[in-house]
């Protein structure tokens, strides 16, 4: 608990809560303890502070921004695979206790397992702190590089537009490589524009992939005498 209490730059005067933040339902459930004692309460809680404190940071620093824009910015922040890039960062995943089947199955390794267990950490921080301290939680581990992150989800949109304004050819994509166990799979696309290769990108899913390939592909288009090139 305390290497984790350093990474992520806070102290628990309650040890208890943040344990209870990172066991999921499935070590209850295997060790026949009640429900209330996995993460899942602290999820909800903090589900509901990171939407409002993303959502407060997002309309105080974009104020030209209306509120489908800070919508579109705040889905791309809080999103599943956001969350567990975070949670990753801080090696959350070597902390939760879980069943032995859902470890088995990569369970620490699951976005969706991350995620909400960033959520319930979150909200542990809530309760024994403030909103202010659960703000500058997220703040820092959520709210950083916000452009990189709005520019990667929606990579495929941006890179579509580009090419249709540029008149660079058909832009298509496609699935060249599958890897992992059927639970931890790593997906590679390829992107490519007039029938030249633009980008290559791998992904926890299929879409994550595609994104990542049209991120390589916006950036290789941003090269020096690059316009109308492909990689």
């Amino acid at each position: 608990m305390e290497q984790l209490e350093q990474r992520i730059g806070y102290r628990f005067r309650d040890p208890a809560l943040l344990r209870q933040a990172l066991i999921h339902s499935s070590y209850v459930n295997e060790h026949h303890l009640s429900r209330l004692q996995c993460n899942e309460r602290l999820e909800f809680l903090g589900d509901a502070v990171l939407e409002l404190s993303s959502s407060q940071f997002l309309y105080e620093k974009y104020p030209e921004f209306p509120e489908g824009e800070l919508t579109k910015l705040r889905a791309s922040i809080v999103c599943e695979p956001t969350l567990a890039d975070c949670a990753e960062a801080i090696h959350l995943g070597g902390e939760l206790r879980m069943g032995k089947g859902e470890e088995m199955t990569g369970g620490r390794e699951k976005a969706s397992l991350l995620s909400d267990a960033l959520e319930a950490v979150i909200g542990a921080i809530y309760l024994v702190g403030c909103f202010a301290n659960a703000t500058a939680y997220v703040q820092r581990f959520t709210l950083h590089d916000i452009e990189h992150k709005k520019l990667f989800f929606d990579s495929k949109t941006i890179l579509q537009e580009r090419v249709q304004s540029q008149g660079l050819g058909a832009l298509r994509y496609e699935l060249v490589k599958t890897e992992g166990p059927e639970h931890n799979k790593l997906f590679t696309s390829q992107a490519w524009i007039g029938g030249r290769l633009a980008g290559t990108g791998t992904g926890r899913n299929k879409k994550l992939s595609e994104q990542a390939a049209a991120y390589e592909a916006i950036q290789s288009l941003e090269r020096p005498g690059a316009e109308g090139t492909c990689i």
